[in-house]
């Protein structure tokens, strides 16, 4: 499904799609970051999970031919292309596969935060 509509919130650090059928998604930039279809992220079979992204933003959006956004991301991450399928089913999907995230981080004793590193203390 091609989006209709596609606008790029700075402030907010959100990307928002709509559709012909009605259905709108707000995509946060650090959601979107860490589900780059990018090599760096999905590895090669063996996704990497990404950590340290809660303020990552969008710098820029360019279309990718007639079937794909290139995201530029502020922390310097530029690959991988967000096909119209891919961005549509990021948006369908959203609330689990954030919760999934969130728990993936927590199983690895990562962070969102930057600034944070989570200690395991064995006692």
């Amino acid at each position: 499904m091609i989006p209709t509509d596609i606008k790029l919130h700075k402030a907010s650090k959100t990307l928002s799609l709509k559709y012909a059928s009605g259905e709108e998604f707000h995509l946060p930039a650090e959601f979107l970051r860490v589900h780059s279809p990018s090599a760096e992220v999905q590895g090669h079979g063996k996704p990497i999970l990404q950590f340290g992204k809660i303020g990552v933003g969008l710098t820029k959006v360019e279309p990718a031919g007639q079937y794909a956004l290139k995201l530029t991301f502020d922390d310097g991450h530029d690959s991988g292309l967000f096909t119209w399928e891919y961005l549509y089913q990021l948006g369908a999907r959203q609330e689990d596969l954030w919760n999934d995230y969130l728990a993936e981080l927590k199983a690895a004793g990562k962070t969102r935060d930057p600034s944070e590193s989570i200690v395991k203390l064995m006692l």
